[in-house]
């Protein structure tokens, strides 16, 4: 058994976008892993919405925990249609027959992330920009109030990670649902987030991002005989 992390306690809110920042290998994604119940915790308690989660049924925390996490989709033969259709599956009936509310929910998270254009393609045809808007909008359709993402902007280039992180903090707001998601992009999470969770090797940081920059929660994350935190700018600067 290896522990990775001990004595995280923190409360997240409805409406809020919440960014997960560390090094690799500090405990992000198993993290994300253990709040959405794909693995168990070591130790203590994880309340969703006041009910422990180990006590939820899986069709039950579907219906209140949607995920978005960095393993591929079973099928990229999949319609874009099809696929985010899929995040209505803990509504459906055993045949999986769509009602009115079931279409209703997809086309408002086609929308809501404007993939109106792509709704006719197979998944294979996507850019991964593309594939990364519809896996959202699959969990946007899933109609949860709170939402999970790992490393949502992997692989992309900085035009598209700015624009799913901007996505997420306009989902958060307008939808008034909860997102927490794990991201490499710090200088953009100081940004756009509502608050952060910042995983170092002595514990976790967790705050407004100002408030984490004032108290240099982001200068201890990486060794600084290369790259240093500026607090004036909250980016960080290659030493020369």
């Amino acid at each position: 058994m290896n522990v990775i992390a001990t004595d995280i306690n923190l409360k997240l809110r409805e409406g809020e976008l919440i960014g997960l920042v560390g090094a690799n290998g500090i405990g992000k994604s198993t993290l994300l892993r253990t709040l959405s119940r794909v693995q168990p915790a070591l130790h203590g308690k994880i309340l969703l919405s006041d009910k422990e989660l180990t006590t939820y049924k899986p069709i039950e925390l579907a219906s209140q925990l949607s995920i978005v996490l960095t393993e591929k989709i079973a099928s990229k033969n999949l319609t874009v249609q099809e696929l985010v259709a899929l995040g209505r599956q803990p509504y459906t009936n055993w045949v999986g027959k769509m009602t009115d509310e079931d279409l209703e929910q997809t086309k408002k998270a086609i929308e809501v992330t404007h993939i109106t254009d792509l709704i006719a393609k197979r998944c294979f045809e996507l850019s991964d920009g593309q594939l990364q808007k519809v896996l959202i909008a699959r969990a946007i359709a899933q109609d949860t109030p709170f939402i999970m993402l790992d490393e949502p902007t992997t692989h992309l280039d900085v035009y598209h990670k700015a624009y799913i992180l901007k996505l997420l903090k306009r989902l958060s707001f307008e939808t008034k649902k909860t997102i927490l998601f794990s991201t490499h992009e710090i200088d953009f999470a100081i940004q756009l987030c509502d608050k952060m969770i910042v995983l170092n090797k002595n514990g976790f940081e967790f705050g407004r991002p100002k408030e984490l920059v004032q108290c240099r929660a982001f200068s201890s994350l990486f060794p600084e005989d290369l790259i240093l935190f500026d607090t004036k700018s909250s980016r960080y600067k290659v030493r020369n």
